[in-house]
């Protein structure tokens, strides 16, 4: 006997299948308002709009880390770090992306609007 889809097993995977792309667009695709680059490192913390055409050098316990922040993007230009996985990482542009150097403890993160609340990562 062949198994039969009723009409309620539709509306399930229809309210879970929308509940799926309202999750997806609320933290993907909804428009977050001015987006802010953070940067953090050991001498400080700075903020800029992601359309600002910033050169910012970092110093850390390696040396100075120099991010970039041009074109609604920002990303770190070079680290005095072994690895170089933070140059490496490329731009960031969304709401939540981040990039990191960590032997050089510099952090490189995208908010949203003015109005949110900044998380502070502790690392």
């Amino acid at each position: 006997m062949k198994p039969r889809i009723k009409i309620p097993d539709i509306l399930i995977i229809l309210l879970a299948a929308g509940l799926i792309f309202f999750s997806a667009y609320s933290a993907y695709i909804k428009p977050q308002g001015q987006a802010r680059v953070l940067i953090r490192g050991q001498g400080g913390e700075w903020a800029f709009p992601a359309d600002a055409e910033e050169t910012v050098v970092v110093r850390g316990p390696l040396g100075d880390t120099v991010v970039r922040i041009h074109g609604n993007r920002a990303w770190v230009e070079s680290s005095p770090c072994e690895n170089q996985t933070c140059v490496a990482s490329g731009d960031v542009a969304r709401h939540g992306e981040w990039a990191a150097c960590l032997p050089n403890n510099v952090l490189l993160l995208i908010r949203g609007t003015e109005g949110e609340d900044v998380d502070t990562v502790a690392w």
